[in-house]
């Protein structure tokens, strides 16, 4: 049986991150993937140059109307941009219990730009925490939700992972990507301890939309019924093939996305797309 996973995320008009990032991470990690917008934005490559919301009365509308229908088999959850629209989304998910719930608290974007108003981190905190399954932060946003200073060391990364699973979600992976070196590591805080996923950095510019690729892998095989550290095993070997494949495209001249079905789009050795 094909699952079903649902994104609640803003869009990207370039194609790399967002709700089309989510819904192609999804078809490459074969499950069906549907989506309820959070917010439109203007972006390419190189940054966001504006934010326009749907109005949380509608976003809700849109995810009630999904479960009225479908069987929804688990749900990433990105882009929220506003105090209202997380508790519109959180209103909208409670009734449904035992969902697992991937969280990517998306706070800003690669190029900079804001993308959750600083009066939503409480509410995102109280009432949407408590419901996910997992917790998918990078570094600097691991800090802000703690009110911490970004973690630099291991250490520092394993303590932060320990302190938000105590605000209520079942599961944090903190992503050590903004750590300096050659490695980029990972830690799972899970009720049985702490687990690191090792990975190598990949020298690349394109790494737009990395941090909604990988929850919406996570989602995906959670809602194939994967263990959770199998989840983040598969997720993390995806997306590093995702990112190690991302120059066979030609998208923009800034951050650009990476490859999500460089399994499907062989490429030739000299680049070219093989005939098939």
């Amino acid at each position: 049986m094909i699952r079903n996973v649902l994104s609640i995320a803003g869009s990207d008009p370039s194609g790399g991150a967002g709700i089309q990032a989510d819904l192609k991470a999804f078809s490459a990690r074969s499950v069906y993937g549907m989506a309820a917008l959070t917010a439109l934005t203007a972006q390419n490559t190189q940054g966001v140059s504006g934010v326009h919301l749907v109005p949380a009365a509608f976003v809700a509308d849109q995810i009630r109307a999904v479960f009225a229908d479908v069987r929804i088999d688990a749900i990433k959850i990105g882009m929220i941009a506003n105090a209202e629209i997380a508790d519109a989304v959180a209103d909208a998910i409670e009734p449904h219990k035992g969902i697992p719930i991937v969280l990517d608290p998306v706070m800003v974007a690669k190029g900079g730009a804001a993308l959750l108003d600083l009066s939503a981190v409480e509410v995102l905190k109280g009432r949407l925490l408590p419901l996910a399954t997992l917790l998918t932060p990078n570094l600097p946003e691991a800090a802000a939700l703690l009110h911490g200073a970004t973690a630099e060391t291991r250490a520092e990364m394993a303590d932060q992972a320990q302190s938000l699973r105590a605000l209520g979600p079942e599961a944090v992976l903190v992503k050590g990507g903004h750590l300096s070196g050659h490695e980029s590591p990972d830690v799972l805080a899970t009720t049985a301890g702490l687990c690191w996923f090792e990975a190598e950095r990949i020298p690349t510019a394109n790494t737009h939309g990395t941090g909604c690729t990988l929850s919406s892998a996570l989602a995906a095989e959670l809602a194939k019924g994967a263990a959770l550290p199998k989840a983040v095993a598969d997720a993390k070997a995806y997306l590093a093939e995702a990112v190690a494949h991302a120059n066979t495209l030609s998208v923009g001249s800034g951050h650009g996305p990476v490859q999500h079905f460089f399994e499907f789009w062989p490429m030739a050795p000299n680049g070219t797309e093989k005939r098939r």
